[in-house]
This record gives C-alpha cells, sequence and structure tokens, in this order.
C-alpha cells in the first residue's frame, strides 16, 4: 500500500557504452541531463503521480536530439528508424509499449496510451494503426548526424555492429560501438514506483531487430523496485536482468545487494550494459558492465550525476540512500 509523506526519488539514463569523444561532449550530456532533473524533480514535490512523471521526464529525453531516442534515433541497416517503448506501473502490475514504431515524435506516449488497453503491446504495423487512429501527427526523427552516421558506415560496409549512444555534435565514430537508450525510474510520495523507457535501438541493425526496451527484461517494475537497462539488448535480454533484480529485491534483498549479485553475474557473463534503478525504502542504484553509465539523479537533497564515474573505478554499482 502507498503511503502518502514519502520522500520521492527520481533518476534518469541517456545510455550506456564507451566514453563520450570530447570534454565539450560530457558537459553537453550533463547539462542536458541535468536540466531535466531540475525541471522534472519538482512536480514529484507537488504531488504529481509517478507515471505523469515517468512519462513526461521520458518526453524530454526524446526530445534531446544527443539522445538515442525519439528525435536523434539511430537508423537501421536500411537506414530507417524504428523505435521501442515501454512503461511499467509497479502499483498496478501493468507493462505496456510499443515495438518498432516509426514516424512519431514521442514513443513513450504510445506507450502511456495503452496502459489503458486491453491489448498493451504492439508491434511496428499495430503501432502505425493506433497512431492512425489516434491522429497523432506524422514527424520525422531523423538528424542530420545520425544520416552522415549511417552513410559513413554505409561505405564502410557496415564495418561497426551499431551506431554511437549519443549524437555528438562532431561526427567521429568511436573505436568501440556504444549503446544507446534512454530511461526513467520514479518513486512518487504515494510511495509508488514507474519505470519506463524508449530507445531508437542499436543502429545498424537487422531489419526489424527488437530490443530489450519494450520488454520486462530491459523494463520492469513492482511496489517494492523500478529497473531501467542500457546496452546491449541481448545481453539484457539473456540475463532478463530488469525483471531479475526485481524480483530479488521482492524476495527481501535490499537493492544494494541485488543490483551487486546481479551486475555479478553480467560480468561474469561478459554483459555490456547498464542499468538504473529505485526501491521502495527510496534506496537509488545504478551500475555497469561497460566503461560508462549516463545517469542522473535527485535523491531528495540534492542532484547528481554518474559522468566521472570511470571503468577505472572498478565498482560494479553505485547507490544513494
Amino acid at each position: 500500500m502507498s503511503v502518502e509523506g514519502v520522500q520521492p526519488k527520481l533518476i534518469i539514463h541517456g545510455g550506456a557504452g564507451g566514453h563520450l569523444q570530447s570534454e565539450a561532449g560530457e558537459i553537453i550530456v550533463r547539462q542536458a541531463l541535468h536540466s531535466i532533473v531540475e525541471k522534472m524533480y519538482p512536480l514529484l514535490l507537488e504531488g504529481e503521480h509517478a507515471t505523469e512523471v515517468a512519462v513526461k521526464t521520458c518526453q524530454l529525453l526524446e526530445d534531446k536530439t544527443i539522445f538515442n531516442a525519439g528525435t536523434g534515433s539511430v537508423l537501421q541497416s536500411d537506414g530507417q528508424i524504428r523505435m521501442s517503448a515501454s512503461i511499467m506501473d509497479g502499483a498496478k502490475q501493468r507493462f505496456s509499449g510499443v515495438i518498432n514504431v516509426s514516424r512519431v515524435k514521442n514513443p513513450i506516449a504510445i506507450a502511456q496510451f495503452l496502459q489503458g488497453e486491453d491489448d498493451r503491446v504492439l508491434s511496428d504495423y499495430g503501432s502505425a494503426e493506433l497512431l492512425r487512429e489516434l491522429n497523432v501527427p506524422i514527424y520525422d526523427p531523423l538528424i542530420d548526424i545520425r544520416l552522415k552516421e549511417w552513410m559513413q558506415e554505409r561505405y564502410d560496409h557496415f564495418h561497426h555492429k551499431m551506431a554511437g549512444v549519443v549524437a555528438e555534435q562532431e561526427l567521429t565514430l568511436p573505436h568501440e560501438a556504444r549503446r544507446g537508450t534512454i530511461g526513467v525510474v520514479v518513486l512518487d510520495r504515494y510511495g509508488k514506483i514507474v519505470a519506463g523507457t524508449s530507445t531508437g535501438g542499436k543502429g545498424l541493425e537487422r531489419i526489424g531487430r527488437v530490443s530489450d526496451s519494450a520488454m520486462p527484461a530491459g523494463n520492469y517494475a513492482n511496489k517494492y523496485a523500478g529497473v531501467c537497462c542500457t546496452g546491449i539488448g541481448e545481453d539484457i535480454i539473456d540475463e532478463c536482468l530488469a525483471a531479475k533484480i526485481v524480483i530479488r529485491v521482492t524476495d527481501g534483498l535490499p537493492l544494494q545487494e541485488a543490483m551487486l549479485r546481479s551486475m555479478k553475474e553480467c560480468q561474469e557473463n561478459k554483459r555490456d550494459l547498464g542499468v538504473i534503478a529505485i526501491s521502495h525504502d527510496g534506496e537509488i542504484a545504478w551500475g555497469k558492465t561497460s566503461e560508462v553509465i549516463l545517469t542522473c539523479y535527485h535523491d531528495g537533497e540534492k542532484i547528481g550525476d554518474s559522468l566521472d564515474w570511470e571503468d577505472e573505478d572498478k565498482e560494479l554499482i553505485d547507490f544513494r540512500r
């Protein structure tokens, strides 16, 4: 049962993977993440419910062109953008999402609409039909940097297996592929937890490939915890990671221990990913096996981020109470 008067918590991410290309890129990402948390956290203090805050936060992240979701999404191997998104209401134990949707500005809004439907996860064709039914305006999420990225890879015969997690202003493809989604976990003042995620996919992939972002493997919540994942979707799916962490907290493990145990398993299995999470008792945690995870949070007192948390630190998780 939710209890009014809980200290709200908020954590977001803009992807995980390799290092950003430049110091300027890090500044841009930090400013983008901090500005969103600064704008959204006061809504929780005012009493807005977790679902609304999660969706609004995801939309702001989708609208930031530097992130691989919504506007700024990567292109699949055929040069088309196909996006996926989902939302999980922890109190209702209800999951909804869209898979490989195109020509829409905010896929998370369609996932939210499906929360009230009997059929709550739609593929590309079903999503397109729903968009027509709702009279959602046609929108092109393509930006020039992503097109140039795809064209450069095309000339290189798609040597890289995926696109960059962040669309940096000066295009230089990374030596190692990087992964990206955007994600949000919210604990509101009523004790309700909601997790939401959105992605353009890994980019350059086989046509129609489905990510973890519209699966409970990558985005899951109940009344005890909420978890969003980012990284290589296949690695996240193989671990069923989001659901695994939530179930461990449900079974009585503190979030910190549930995260650490799960991340150690991921490391042993050579997975490449990142995770953000919040528990019902207000603990915030994030973890990674990748080099970096682009995370920002509000712990009830202040805003912090993980951009200085380098792979040399060796820790698999970090947390705030």
